[in-house]
Protein backbone atom coordinates (compact mmCIF):
# COMPACT_ATOMS: atom_id res chain seq x y z
CA UNK A 1 0.00 0.00 0.00
CA UNK A 2 1.24 3.48 -0.85
CA UNK A 3 2.35 5.17 2.41
CA UNK A 4 0.04 8.14 1.83
CA UNK A 5 -2.97 5.83 1.60
CA UNK A 6 -2.35 4.41 5.08
CA UNK A 7 -3.40 7.77 6.50
CA UNK A 8 -6.91 7.17 5.16
CA UNK A 9 -7.48 3.91 7.08
CA UNK A 10 -8.62 5.66 10.32
CA UNK A 11 -10.97 7.83 8.22
CA UNK A 12 -12.43 4.71 6.59
CA UNK A 13 -13.03 3.13 10.00
CA UNK A 14 -14.57 6.34 11.35
CA UNK A 15 -17.00 6.65 8.43
CA UNK A 16 -18.04 2.99 8.70
CA UNK A 17 -18.58 3.33 12.46
CA UNK A 18 -20.49 6.59 12.04
CA UNK A 19 -22.95 5.39 9.40
CA UNK A 20 -23.26 1.81 10.62
CA UNK A 21 -23.41 -1.61 9.06
CA UNK A 22 -25.05 -0.41 5.84
CA UNK A 23 -22.00 1.73 5.01
CA UNK A 24 -18.98 0.14 3.35
CA UNK A 25 -15.70 2.03 2.82
CA UNK A 26 -13.17 0.71 0.31
CA UNK A 27 -9.61 2.03 -0.09
CA UNK A 28 -7.93 1.52 -3.49
CA UNK A 29 -4.24 1.68 -4.39
CA UNK A 30 -4.41 2.46 -8.11
CA UNK A 31 -0.84 1.39 -8.78
CA UNK A 32 -2.41 -2.04 -9.42
CA UNK A 33 -5.96 -1.53 -10.77
CA UNK A 34 -6.53 -5.27 -11.17
CA UNK A 35 -5.90 -5.82 -7.44
CA UNK A 36 -6.48 -2.30 -6.17
CA UNK A 37 -8.47 -2.97 -2.99
CA UNK A 38 -6.08 -2.62 -0.03
CA UNK A 39 -8.53 -1.97 2.82
CA UNK A 40 -12.25 -2.59 3.43
CA UNK A 41 -14.50 -1.58 6.31
CA UNK A 42 -17.94 -3.25 6.51
CA UNK A 43 -17.26 -5.37 3.44
CA UNK A 44 -20.55 -7.22 3.84
CA UNK A 45 -22.39 -4.43 1.99
CA UNK A 46 -21.13 -5.38 -1.49
CA UNK A 47 -18.77 -8.23 -0.61
CA UNK A 48 -15.63 -6.29 -1.52
CA UNK A 49 -12.39 -7.96 -0.40
CA UNK A 50 -8.72 -7.03 -0.29
CA UNK A 51 -7.02 -7.94 -3.55
CA UNK A 52 -10.01 -7.30 -5.81
CA UNK A 53 -9.86 -4.74 -8.63
CA UNK A 54 -11.66 -1.54 -9.56
CA UNK A 55 -15.32 -1.86 -10.64
CA UNK A 56 -17.32 1.39 -10.83
CA UNK A 57 -14.49 3.87 -10.38
CA UNK A 58 -14.05 4.82 -14.05
CA UNK A 59 -17.74 5.62 -14.39
CA UNK A 60 -17.60 7.78 -11.28
CA UNK A 61 -14.58 9.68 -12.63
CA UNK A 62 -16.50 10.38 -15.83
CA UNK A 63 -19.54 11.59 -13.90
CA UNK A 64 -17.60 14.05 -11.76
CA UNK A 65 -19.00 17.57 -12.09
CA UNK A 66 -15.87 19.15 -13.51
CA UNK A 67 -12.27 18.55 -14.60
CA UNK A 68 -10.84 20.07 -11.42
CA UNK A 69 -13.02 18.05 -9.07
CA UNK A 70 -11.31 15.16 -7.31
CA UNK A 71 -14.48 13.50 -6.06
CA UNK A 72 -17.69 12.05 -7.47
CA UNK A 73 -20.90 11.66 -5.47
CA UNK A 74 -24.21 9.80 -5.60
CA UNK A 75 -23.56 7.18 -8.25
CA UNK A 76 -26.10 4.33 -8.01
CA UNK A 77 -25.61 0.67 -8.92
CA UNK A 78 -27.17 -2.68 -8.03
CA UNK A 79 -25.25 -5.40 -6.16
CA UNK A 80 -26.76 -8.67 -4.93
CA UNK A 81 -30.24 -7.21 -5.33
CA UNK A 82 -29.34 -4.11 -3.30
CA UNK A 83 -29.42 -0.51 -4.47
CA UNK A 84 -26.03 0.96 -3.57
CA UNK A 85 -25.31 4.68 -3.39
CA UNK A 86 -21.62 5.29 -4.00
CA UNK A 87 -19.28 8.27 -3.68
CA UNK A 88 -15.53 8.36 -4.29
CA UNK A 89 -12.62 10.59 -3.33
CA UNK A 90 -9.67 10.50 -5.75
CA UNK A 91 -6.36 10.68 -3.88
CA UNK A 92 -3.23 12.33 -5.28
CA UNK A 93 0.38 12.51 -4.12
CA UNK A 94 2.53 15.62 -3.68
CA UNK A 95 3.24 15.69 -7.43
CA UNK A 96 -0.49 15.59 -8.30
CA UNK A 97 -0.35 12.00 -9.57
CA UNK A 98 -3.46 9.89 -9.05
CA UNK A 99 -2.48 7.17 -6.57
CA UNK A 100 -5.68 5.97 -4.96
CA UNK A 101 -9.34 6.35 -4.18
CA UNK A 102 -11.60 6.00 -1.17
CA UNK A 103 -15.12 4.82 -2.03
CA UNK A 104 -18.15 4.93 0.25
CA UNK A 105 -20.87 2.43 -0.63
CA UNK A 106 -24.16 2.93 1.19
CA UNK A 107 -26.81 0.21 1.05
CA UNK A 108 -30.10 2.09 0.60
CA UNK A 109 -32.30 -1.04 0.69
CA UNK A 110 -33.81 -0.44 4.11
CA UNK A 111 -34.33 3.22 3.34
CA UNK A 112 -36.22 2.48 0.13
CA UNK A 113 -38.36 -0.13 1.91
CA UNK A 114 -39.46 2.53 4.39
CA UNK A 115 -40.18 5.19 1.77
CA UNK A 116 -43.94 4.62 1.94
CA UNK A 117 -44.22 6.25 5.39
CA UNK A 118 -41.04 8.37 5.27
CA UNK A 119 -41.88 10.05 1.97
CA UNK A 120 -42.48 13.40 3.62
CA UNK A 121 -39.04 13.35 5.25
CA UNK A 122 -36.80 11.63 2.72
CA UNK A 123 -36.78 12.05 -1.08
CA UNK A 124 -36.83 8.99 -3.25
CA UNK A 125 -33.37 8.17 -4.65
CA UNK A 126 -32.98 8.70 -8.39
CA UNK A 127 -32.95 5.72 -10.72
CA UNK A 128 -29.51 4.20 -11.32
CA UNK A 129 -27.60 6.23 -13.86
CA UNK A 130 -26.48 4.25 -16.90
CA UNK A 131 -22.82 4.57 -17.86
CA UNK A 132 -22.48 7.00 -20.73
CA UNK A 133 -19.72 8.63 -22.71
CA UNK A 134 -18.94 12.05 -21.37
CA UNK A 135 -15.86 14.21 -21.02
CA UNK A 136 -14.77 16.80 -18.52
CA UNK A 137 -11.54 17.93 -20.13
CA UNK A 138 -8.05 16.57 -20.20
CA UNK A 139 -7.96 15.93 -16.45
CA UNK A 140 -10.50 13.10 -16.64
CA UNK A 141 -8.77 11.59 -19.67
CA UNK A 142 -5.42 11.78 -17.89
CA UNK A 143 -6.87 10.09 -14.78
CA UNK A 144 -8.32 7.21 -16.79
CA UNK A 145 -5.22 6.82 -18.95
CA UNK A 146 -3.09 6.64 -15.82
CA UNK A 147 -5.20 3.61 -14.85
CA UNK A 148 -4.40 2.06 -18.24
CA UNK A 149 -0.68 2.64 -17.64
CA UNK A 150 -0.99 0.96 -14.24
CA UNK A 151 -2.89 -2.01 -15.73
CA UNK A 152 -0.03 -2.55 -18.20
CA UNK A 153 2.75 -1.78 -15.73
CA UNK A 154 5.17 -4.55 -14.91
CA UNK A 155 4.83 -6.41 -18.22
CA UNK A 156 6.66 -6.14 -21.52
CA UNK A 157 3.79 -5.55 -23.95
CA UNK A 158 5.98 -6.80 -26.80
CA UNK A 159 6.08 -10.26 -25.19
CA UNK A 160 2.37 -10.57 -24.41
CA UNK A 161 0.59 -13.45 -26.11
CA UNK A 162 -2.66 -12.82 -27.95
CA UNK A 163 -4.63 -14.30 -25.05
CA UNK A 164 -2.78 -12.12 -22.54
CA UNK A 165 -3.55 -9.00 -24.60
CA UNK A 166 -7.17 -10.09 -24.88
CA UNK A 167 -7.38 -10.48 -21.09
CA UNK A 168 -6.00 -6.96 -20.58
CA UNK A 169 -8.58 -5.60 -23.02
CA UNK A 170 -11.33 -7.57 -21.25
CA UNK A 171 -10.38 -6.08 -17.88
CA UNK A 172 -10.35 -2.55 -19.30
CA UNK A 173 -13.69 -3.09 -21.05
CA UNK A 174 -15.44 -4.34 -17.90
CA UNK A 175 -14.15 -1.31 -15.97
CA UNK A 176 -15.44 1.19 -18.54
CA UNK A 177 -12.07 2.34 -19.84
CA UNK A 178 -13.29 2.39 -23.45
CA UNK A 179 -16.11 4.80 -22.66
CA UNK A 180 -13.53 7.58 -22.45
CA UNK A 181 -12.94 9.53 -25.65
CA UNK A 182 -9.70 8.56 -27.36
CA UNK A 183 -9.08 5.54 -25.11
CA UNK A 184 -9.03 2.97 -27.93
CA UNK A 185 -6.27 4.87 -29.73
CA UNK A 186 -4.27 5.29 -26.52
CA UNK A 187 -4.62 1.63 -25.51
CA UNK A 188 -3.59 0.53 -29.00
CA UNK A 189 -0.50 2.76 -28.79
CA UNK A 190 0.46 1.42 -25.37
CA UNK A 191 0.03 -2.21 -26.49
CA UNK A 192 1.90 -1.64 -29.75
CA UNK A 193 -1.04 -2.79 -31.87
CA UNK A 194 -3.39 -1.07 -34.29
CA UNK A 195 -6.70 0.53 -33.41
CA UNK A 196 -8.39 -1.98 -35.71
CA UNK A 197 -6.94 -4.82 -33.62
CA UNK A 198 -8.38 -3.33 -30.43
CA UNK A 199 -11.79 -3.10 -32.11
CA UNK A 200 -11.51 -6.75 -33.20
CA UNK A 201 -10.67 -7.78 -29.63
CA UNK A 202 -13.70 -5.88 -28.33
CA UNK A 203 -15.93 -7.53 -30.95
CA UNK A 204 -14.58 -10.94 -29.95
CA UNK A 205 -15.28 -10.26 -26.27
CA UNK A 206 -18.82 -9.10 -27.05
CA UNK A 207 -19.50 -12.28 -29.05
CA UNK A 208 -18.13 -14.46 -26.25
CA UNK A 209 -20.37 -12.64 -23.77
CA UNK A 210 -23.42 -13.12 -26.01
CA UNK A 211 -22.63 -16.82 -26.45
CA UNK A 212 -22.32 -17.23 -22.68
CA UNK A 213 -25.72 -15.56 -22.17
CA UNK A 214 -27.30 -17.87 -24.78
Amino acid sequence: MHPLLKRYIPLADMLAATFGEDCEVVLHDLADPEHSVVYVANGQVTGRRIGQGIEHLVREVMQADGPEQDYAVNDYFHKHGRLIRSSSLFIRDEEDHLIGAMCINLDTTRITQQMAFLQSLMPKPPEPVAAHETQHGNRVEDMVMSLVDNILAGCDVRLLTREERLEKIRFMQKRGIFQVKGSIEQVAKRLGITKVTVYSYLDELRKKSQDADD
